[in-house]
């Protein structure tokens, strides 16, 4: 029986994935080892890791050894979050290992996947929807964070390393000059308005369409379920604001305020260091790309500077 290569760095592991004949046997292996039908496999391409359904209720999940902190966080967070949330998560139906590579089957969950059907619901569905992610980010938040507490690293750890490296990355990146120039002070900023000795909550990271499911009933679309939890990590609940704010709310008042009203925030709580430390958080995050991931047409034209940007992505 063919075996998992060894990989230390992900771009080689990219590559390879991207080849469903180098890995395929052994997947249909593992399926078969726990007894798991799998007469019709389904590859999904996107992903960090290997991703495939097994058939129309199963999922197989294979993470390589240098990514087992996602398999960590991803069987972590779905036995924490179980029963803590009244949108559906996937249940762990088996998990093991072969030759060093960790692997979750979890349940498939019902509805379609959110980038798929996001871009084609009439505007007033998709502030609803929004609203619905940020009554489930707060929902999340609320759950207790048991072992979660000891994913690496810790929030502060981590907040510091971003911020050392954060010129550097935005500068590789390609972020224009105008709002380089302001990368500095909003640093400076950031220090004080982030929250780093706070009490924990639960973060994925995530809240982004190729990673929740949506439902349509007689009054339209809904949010159905959250997949894929290999990023989490414990901190302070605005960094999962980001997700939404940079993919989907795309500048628009109503938008924000749904994605606002749903996590709790009243008009009292849209301040100008509200939005400075957003302005921080997005640019601190760990997947943090803005010429690439603001969806907002025209950004780079209509801000001349962080502030102004900040306005245009929280414009409440």
């Amino acid at each position: 029986m063919r075996s998992f290569p060894l990989f230390t760095d992900y771009e080689p592991f990219r590559t390879w994935r991207a080849d469903p004949a180098q890995w395929l046997p052994i997947a249909l292996d593992i399926a078969r080892s726990h007894g798991l039908a799998c007469a019709a496999p389904h590859v999904f391409a996107t992903g960090t890791n290997i991703v495939m359904a097994l058939d129309e209720k199963l999922i197989l999940k294979i993470f390589p050894p240098f990514l087992r902190s996602q398999f960590v966080s991803e069987r972590g967070s779905v036995a924490q979050l179980r029963g803590q949330l009244r949108i559906a998560i996937p249940e762990i139906v088996v998990e093991g290992e072969r030759d060093g590579w960790s692997y979750l089957v979890i349940t498939r969950l019902p509805g379609i996947l959110g980038e798929q059907a996001w871009p084609s619901l009439p505007e007033e569905e998709k502030e609803r929807v929004l609203a619905e992610i940020g009554e489930t980010i707060a929902e999340v938040q609320r759950a207790p964070i048991g072992a979660l507490a000891r994913i690496e690293p810790d929030w502060g750890t981590f907040m510091r390393g971003q911020i050392a490296g954060c010129r550097a990355r935005h500068e590789r990146l390609g972020l224009p000059q105008k709002f380089l120039r302001g990368l500095d002070e909003l640093l400076r900023d950031a220090a004080a308005l982030i929250p780093l000795d706070k009490p924990p909550v639960i973060l994925t990271g995530e809240y982004i369409p190729e990673n929740f499911l949506l439902r349509r009933d007689g009054d339209g679309w809904h949010l159905a379920g959250l997949i894929d939890f290999g990023d989490v990590m414990t901190g302070w609940g605005e960094y999962d604001l980001l997700g939404p704010s940079a993919f989907m709310t795309a500048g628009m008042p109503r938008r924000v305020r749904s994605l606002f009203d749903g996590f709790g925030y009243s008009d009292g709580d849209i301040t100008p260091n509200l939005k400075r430390r957003l302005m921080a958080l997005m640019l601190l995050h760990r997947a943090s790309d803005p010429v690439r991931k603001i969806c907002i047409e025209g950004w780079q034209e209509r801000a001349g500077d962080l502030f102004e940007l900040q306005d245009l992505l929280w414009p409440i």
